[in-house]
C-alpha cells in the first residue's frame, strides 16, 4: 500500500483522492490477474488434453474457477481495508473474519470440485475396462461419504476461525452420537451394512443374487443406505435390509465363469457291449462342440450299474454363462446324444420288471 501510496504522490494527487485511486489500481490489477488467470489455465487444458493422464487434466479444471473466485475476493478485501483506514464504520470489522471464511468457502469448493471430477474419471476407466475391481455405484457411494467428511470438517473449521469453540460442540456430538446410536441401532446397522455392499461388492446393481439362509433370489435393482430392492422372477419388488447381507451367504450368479451341464443317461441291459462305442462318441462329440469349452473338466463316463438301465453321465461346461443361450446348448447336446445311441442301435431304458412263474403241476398229479 505505501508502494502505492508512494507513486500517486509523484503525480501530486492531493490526499483526499489518493485512497479513491488506491481502489481504482487494486480492481484494476485485481482484474488483470483474473484475465491473465483465464488464459493461462485455458492455454494449460488445451496442452494437457494432449495427453493420456486424465489426472492433470482434472487438477488443472477443479482449481480454475475457485483460483478466480480468490484472486476477485482478496482484491475487494484488500481494497475494503483501504476504505477502512477513511471511515471506521462498524461494518469493516468483518473484513478479516470474511477473509477466512472466503478462503476456506474456496478450498472447499476446489475440493468438492476435485472429488466430483475423481468420480467421473473412475466411472469412465470402469466402463472402458469392465474388468475394474469396482463400479459406478461404489465409486458414487464413496464420493458421498468424502463430500460429507470435506463439508463437516470445513464447518467446524468455519466456526473456530469464527471464534466458536468447537471443543463443546464435539463433546455434544459425542453424547448424542451415544444416545442416537442406542435409538436408531437398526437404522445405523442397515447403513453400515450398505457401506460394506458398497466396499466389498459382493453384488452391484442388474446381478442376478440369490440366498438359500433368506430365500432371496432376484435381480439387484437397487442398493440404497437403507434398503436393497430386489426384482424377483415373477416381477414382485422385494425389498431387502441391509444389515441383512452381513449375516447370510450371497451367491452371485451373475459372477458365474461358465455354466454346467450335468446329466446322467440309462441305456438297457441288452445294449451294455455298446456302451464303449457310445462313451468315446459323446466325448468326441463335446470336445468338437463349438460351444463348449475344453479347457474345463470334460467327464463322460459309464457310471453305475442301475435297477432297469446301464448308466453313463456327462460332465461338462459351456462357454456362454447366458441362461437363455445355455439352454439353447444344453438342449443341442442333448439331441446330439440322443442321435448317438441310436445310430449305435441301442435304446434307452425305462423301468421294467420282469415276472418269473413256476410251472404248476398237472391236476391231480401229487408231488413226491
Amino acid at each position: 500500500m505505501e508502494f502505492i501510496q508512494n507513486i500517486l504522490a509523484q503525480f501530486q494527487i492531493n490526499k483526499e483522492s489518493i485512497w479513491i485511486s488506491q481502489i481504482f489500481v487494486i480492481v484494476f490489477a485485481t482484474l488483470l490477474l483474473s484475465y491473465f488467470q483465464k488464459r493461462a489455465f485455458a492455454r494449460l487444458q488445451l496442452k494437457l488434453a494432449k495427453t493420456s493422464n486424465p489426472w492433470d487434466d482434472l487438477l488443472i479444471e477443479a482449481a480454475n474457477q475457485p483460483l478466480g473466485y480468490l484472486i476477485w475476493l482478496l482484491g475487494i478485501l484488500f481494497a475494503a481495508e483501504i476504505v477502512q483506514h477513511q471511515n471506521d464504520a462498524a461494518i469493516f470489522a468483518i473484513i478479516n473474519p470474511l477473509r477466512d471464511v472466503g478462503v476456506i468457502t474456496v478450498l472447499i469448493y476446489f475440493l468438492m470440485q476435485l472429488i466430483k471430477g475423481t468420480e467421473r474419471i473412475l466411472v469412465k476407466s470402469h466402463a472402458d475396462d469392465i474388468e475394474r475391481d469396482f463400479d459406478e455405484h461404489t465409486v458414487q457411494a464413496i464420493g458421498k461419504l468424502v463430500r460429507i467428511s470435506v463439508f463437516i470438517t470445513g464447518g467446524l473449521i468455519l466456526l473456530q476461525t469464527l471464534g466458536y469453540s468447537i471443543s463443546g460442540i464435539l463433546a455434544f456430538g459425542g453424547v448424542g452420537g451415544i444416545a442416537i446410536g442406542f435409538a436408531a441401532k437398526d437404522l445405523l446397522a442397515n447403513f453400515f451394512g450398505g457401506l460394506m455392499i458398497y466396499l466389498d461388492r459382493p453384488f452391484k446393481v442388474g446381478d442376478w443374487i440369490r440366498s438359500d439362509d433368506k430365500s432371496i433370489e432376484g435381480t439387484v435393482e437397487n442398493i440404497g443406505w437403507r434398503l436393497t430392492r430386489i426384482r424377483t422372477f415373477d416381477k414382485r419388488p422385494l425389498y431387502v435390509p441391509n444389515s441383512i447381507f452381513t449375516t447370510i451367504s450371497v451367491e452371485n450368479p451373475s459372477r458365474m465363469t461358465n455354466r454346467r451341464i450335468y446329466e446322467t443317461m440309462g441305456i438297457r441291459y441288452d445294449d451294455v457291449d455298446k456302451m464303449a462305442d457310445i462313451i468315446e462318441q459323446v466325448k468326441s462329440m463335446l470336445k468338437n462342440h463349438p460351444d463348449i469349452d475344453n479347457e474345463q473338466t470334460l467327464i463322460v463316463n459309464f457310471n453305475s450299474f442301475a435297477a432297469s438301465s446301464v448308466d453313463f453321465f456327462v460332465y461338462t461346461f459351456t462357454k456362454t454363462t447366458d441362461w437363455i443361450q445355455f439352454h439353447e446348448i444344453k438342449q443341442d447336446v442333448l439331441l446330439k446324444i440322443v442321435d448317438i445311441i441310436s445310430r449305435n442301435g441301442a435304446e434307452f431304458a425305462f423301468p421294467t420288471s420282469t415276472l418269473h412263474l413256476q410251472s404248476m403241476p398237472p391236476a391231480g398229479q401229487k408231488n413226491g
